[in-house]
Formats: structure tokens, C-alpha cells, sequence
């Protein structure tokens, strides 16, 4: 199913003149690649099924692959850098190479366990290759966006991307380039949180039923078919030059200058625009329209969830990545408020949703999944028909949208912990009794 999918994606990019995931993800074993700390985040994904002296070599190999491919680049480009990540060929390299180990030297439930350690890698990076595609997709096929309406909503909120906007700015590089950080980094903080999680897999022999990875690839796979639903490109490229973050377009358009001619207004973040009714615009081909839901928002709320039960550090981790996201996302103009509270209930309904499968569909599961769901839809209805009233009276629909999300938090904590086994105490011994 998921070869299928990708082979679907190559052949809608191609119809478009451009390398779909697959071409993309294949050139990586030769051309430097745009994702190697990716590349060997999913090696370190794969290596939990290995043995130690298995995890030297394979990183070994990587290594000197990496090390002979950067040699042999830099000589065949003139003394010049290539374009791309010097490594990360050699863990792609490394990870297929134990996928053929397992398929023709294991047998048994060792190639089952291998296998799925590589799977679980390829799927990594695939999806990430089949994001790019889909991103590309929505700016072709999407040539309408819904901005105006989710700037109108967000007025009941308070404009929080015009804020926290201005408070970046002022931070200047520094905080900017922290910031961003966070932001492109998310996946390699998703991995290590996964690498704590499935730490005993070699030692068990399997892996446990629920981890974070897996929230993350069904977010991945859901996530973006509301992006085709509600097409939005964000406030610093609505009402912005977006010029300062003009490489997330570069991939697709990489003869394409940046330019401002598509947005409504040159204003974010300096000043809030008043829409008045607001209007379908048409956008340019390359922008993608992944705002609704922000997945970012998305990722990082379900690596927060997944830390709660980890020690001190990782639950601390997990928040600051959390924190930093939102910082980020609203603070760069790729998102609106109303997106950070659409992706927060579409998490935790996909959370609940996985852990109700997991542990047998009940009457709790079911009307959690249904709940967040009917919330999540809502969520959308209201910003596409009710923008105008929400920016009217935002001190009526504010804390409807807050609590709306608070509710679903409330309901996803209380009924995850109800499917918590009961912890029972062990039974004090009796005192001694003196003669």
C-alpha cells in the first residue's frame, strides 16, 4: 500500500515535469542529500533490532561511505561544494543493504524483527520525501486559498502570529536562528523520543504496540488531505513578502525569485489587516497550502504527549519542544492561531484513536474519536462560514475556540487514564506484636 502511494505521488509530480519521491529518495544513495541527519536518524531508528557489535558496524559502514562518497563528490565538482548534505548516503546505503541481509541470510522471527527495524527507516524517509511531493501538489492543484477567512477567525484570538511575529523580530538573529532550530528539527527530536521508547526492542525480541513514530506517520498520512480541503498559505506569505523564508519554496522553484506580488498586503508582522468581508485570492504555483491543520503543531503536541511517562529530561524536553514550536510557527507567519487549535484536537484524536484500536474499540474510545472528531470539523466549518461574527465578537468566540480545545484535552487526559491498569498497593505488613 505504501509503494503504491508513493508510485502515485511520482507520477503526479512527473505529470508536472519534476522527481516525485521516489526518484528523489533513489538519487540520495548516489547525490548528496537535502535530509542526512534524517538519512541517519532513521539508520539509528533500525539499529534497535541490531546487537551492539551490529550497531558498531553498521555506523562504521555509514561512516565510511559517507567519507568515500565526500571524497569522490569533492573531486568531481572542480575543489567546489556540492549542493546538499556531504553524508547521509551511506546510512540510506546501510539500511537497504540490512534489508537484503534479513530478507536472504534471516529467517524466522529474526527476519520479521529485522525487517521491521528497516521498514520502520524507509518509512521515515519516504514519508518525508512523499511530504515534499504532496506540498507540491497542493500548490498546483490549489490555485485558491482561504487565507482571508482564517485571518478574519483569528481576530477573535487576538492575532497571535502578528504578536509573537513582532516579538521575533525584535529578538533579531539570535532568536531567529534559535527558533528555527526547534522548528527544522522536529523529526530528530521525534526520533530520539522513539530511540527511548523502542530501547528494549532487541533485547524483547519485539516491538511495544504503541510508540510515537506511529502517531507521527498517521499524522503525516492524514494530516495533508486537509491541506487540498482548506488551502492556506500563512500570514508571512498572505500578508508578508515571505522572503525570509523563501527556501521552504526553493525546492520547487529553485529559478523562482521571491516575490510579494500574490500576497493581499505587505503587513505582516508590523500591522493587523482589516479584511473586512473576507474572499477566495488565487496564490502563486510553488507556495505550499499546508496551514490547516499546522502539523508542526501536530508533531509536536503528540512528542508531548509521548513524553509524559519518561523520565525527569524527557518530559522536560518534550515541553520545550512543544513551547518552541508554537513560538516558531506563529512566530515565522507560517501559521494562524486558528491553525495551532485545529492541530491540537486533530492530534489527540488520532492519539485516541490509535490507543483505542490498540486496546479493543470500547464505548470511551469510541465516543472520544467521535468527539474530537465532530470538535476538529467544527473547528473548520466555523473558520470558513463564521469568520466575520468570530472577529465581531472575540470576546465570545476567543474562549469558545480555547475552550473547545481545552474540552478535548480534558476528555483525551481523563479517559486515557481511566485505560491506565489499576496500580494496586501492596498490603502493609502487620506490626509485630510485642509478648
Amino acid at each position: 500500500m505504501v509503494l503504491g502511494f508513493q508510485a502515485a505521488l511520482e507520477l503526479a509530480v512527473r505529470h508536472y515535469g519534476l522527481s516525485g519521491p521516489i526518484t528523489l529518495m533513489s538519487r540520495e544513495l548516489v547525490f548528496p542529500p537535502k535530509s542526512g541527519g534524517l538519512l541517519y536518524g532513521g539508520m539509528a531508528l533500525m539499529m534497535v533490532v541490531l546487537t551492539w557489535r551490529q550497531r558498531f558496524i553498521a555506523l562504521s559502514t555509514a561512516i565510511g561511505i559517507d567519507a568515500v562518497f565526500w571524497v569522490v563528490r569533492y573531486v568531481a565538482a572542480g575543489a567546489e561544494v556540492p549542493h546538499g548534505q556531504p553524508f547521509g548516503s551511506g546510512a540510506l546505503w546501510v539500511i537497504l543493504g540490512w534489508g537484503v541481509y534479513a530478507a536472504v541470510f534471516r529467517t524466522g522471527r529474526d527476519r520479521v524483527l529485522l525487517l521491521k527495524g528497516v521498514g520502520l527507516a524507509l518509512l521515515l524517509v519516504a514519508g518525508r520525501k512523499a511530504g515534499d511531493a504532496w506540498l507540491f501538489l497542493t500548490a498546483r492543484s490549489r490555485p485558491v486559498v482561504l487565507d482571508q477567512y482564517v485571518a478574519t477567525a483569528d481576530h477573535a484570538l487576538g492575532n497571535p502570529s502578528w504578536i509573537l511575529g513582532r516579538i521575533v523580530t525584535a529578538l533579531g538573529p539570535v532568536g531567529f536562528n534559535f527558533l528555527d532550530f526547534i522548528y527544522g528539527q522536529l523529526a530528530i527530536a521525534a526520533i530520539l523520543v522513539a530511540l527511548f521508547q523502542l530501547r528494549h526492542v532487541a533485547a524483547t525480541g519485539s516491538f511495544p504496540r504503541h510508540h510515537l513514530l506511529r502517531t507521527f506517520l498517521v499524522i503525516g498520512l492524514l494530516g495533508p488531505v486537509f491541506y487540498m480541503i482548506f488551502p492556506v498559505v500563512g500570514p508571512v506569505f498572505a500578508f508578508g513578502t515571505g522572503a525570509e523564508h523563501w527556501e521552504s519554496i526553493a525546492l520547487w522553484a529553485p529559478h523562482m525569485p521571491p516575490s510579494a506580488q500574490w500576497a493581499v498586503a505587505d503587513v505582516w508582522p508590523n500591522s493587523v489587516p482589516s479584511i473586512g468581508a473576507p474572499q477566495h485570492m488565487t496564490f502563486d504555483e510553488f507556495t505550499p497550502r499546508n496551514c490547516m491543520p499546522s502539523l508542526h503543531t501536530a508533531w509536536a503536541t503528540a512528542i508531548f504527549i509521548h513524553t509524559r511517562k519518561g523520565p525527569a529530561a524527557l518530559r522536560h524536553a518534550g515541553t520545550f519542544w512543544l513551547v518552541g514550536t508554537l513560538a516558531a510557527t506563529l512566530g515565522f507567519g507560517y501559521h494562524y492561531g486558528a491553525d495551532i487549535i485545529a492541530g491540537v484536537v486533530f492530534t489527540l484524536t488520532i492519539e485516541a484513536g490509535l490507543r483505542a484500536y490498540d486496546r479493543g474499540w470500547d464505548r470511551s474510545g469510541i465516543r472520544l474519536v467521535v468527539g474530537g472528531a465532530t470538535v476538529f470539523g467544527a473547528l473548520l466549518l466555523s473558520y470558513r462560514y463564521l469568520p466575520v461574527h468570530m472577529a465581531q465578537y472575540p470576546l465570545l468566540f476567543g474562549p469558545v475556540l480555547l475552550s473547545a480545545m481545552l474540552a478535548v484535552i480534558y476528555a483525551y487526559v481523563r479517559t486515557t487514564a481511566a485505560w491506565e491498569p489499576a496500580t494496586i498497593a501492596a498490603p502493609r505488613p502487620a506490626p509485630a506484636v510485642g509478648l
